[in-house]
Parts: C-alpha cells; sequence; structure tokens
C-alpha cells in the first residue's frame, strides 16, 4: 500500500489529536502514535488489529463510549437496525469493509460514503446519506436501520 491516512486519536491518550500513519495501518499503531493510552485506561473494548480509515477518530477511554471496536456501535446504542453480522456501523467511522457490510452498500457505493464523508466532514444525521449520490429513497430504507452517527 501506498499514501497515508490521517486520523484523530482523542481520549486517555499522552499525545492526543491528529496522526499521519501509512496507509493500511492498524488500531494498535494509531494507538501508539499517540503515546499509548495513559495509565489506568481500559482499552480492552478497542480492536486492536482493525485497519484504521482516513478521517476517523479513535476515542479511548472515554466515558460513555461504546466498548465494541471502534467505529462500530454494540446492541445497547439503542439503534434499531443491525448489519450483516449483527452490528450497526458508525458513519463518522466506519471502514470501506464496514461499509460494505450494510445491506444494499458495495464498494463502490462504500467508496462514496467515505468520499462524502472526507468532503463535508461528520455526518450530523443518519439522513445526510441521501445526499450521497446514487442514494434514493429504496436505498436509503433499506440501510437507515444499519447505520447510525453516534459517537
Amino acid at each position: 500500500m501506498t499514501g497515508t491516512v490521517v486520523i484523530d486519536v482523542e481520549g486517555k491518550v499522552a499525545h492526543p489529536g491528529v496522526q499521519t500513519l501509512p496507509a493500511g495501518s492498524r488500531v494498535y499503531e494509531a494507538l501508539a502514535a499517540a503515546g499509548g493510552a495513559l495509565p489506568g485506561v481500559d482499552a480492552t473494548g478497542l480492536d486492536l488489529a482493525r485497519p484504521v480509515a482516513d478521517g476517523e477518530q479513535l476515542r479511548v477511554g472515554i466515558a460513555g463510549e461504546p466498548s465494541p471496536a471502534v467505529g462500530v456501535a454494540g446492541p445497547s446504542a439503542g439503534v434499531r437496525g443491525k448489519r450483516k453480522g449483527g452490528r450497526v456501523v458508525n458513519l463518522n467511522t466506519a471502514t470501506l469493509d464496514e461499509l460494505e457490510g450494510v445491506p444494499d452498500v458495495g464498494p463502490a457505493m462504500a467508496q462514496r460514503i467515505l468520499d462524502w464523508r472526507a468532503a463535508h466532514g461528520r455526518f450530523a444525521s443518519v439522513g445526510q446519506l441521501r445526499e450521497v449520490r446514487g442514494i434514493g429513497e429504496r436505498k436509503f430504507a433499506e440501510m437507515r436501520d444499519s447505520v447510525t452517527v453516534g459517537p
């Protein structure tokens, strides 16, 4: 892989803020780039082997944050729908692979969602998916219960 990814590592880490990493980097490398979790912080809820996506925010040890893999809301998140595999995908932190797990989303659509996020910033609501080229009412209806814009 060539290139870089830029991610925001926030929370209880030694050096919070924006980190630039080689493309293909994983959560454990992003955590290390931020100086690691502070002493006493439980990072077991992070999927350390998960690849990071350009533009995502990695939150470490922040109270009230979901404990499943970063970028994926768990069943206690209060969201109705489920994606393939039983998880709801966070539009603001999801990787290409995670987005492809959403019903009716293939590789091209997943990339358009990431492109929209890169151009416009965080999704403020799930309804903003309709601003992504190719997502009409039917496709949105298939997707909306499988995604969230939670923390």
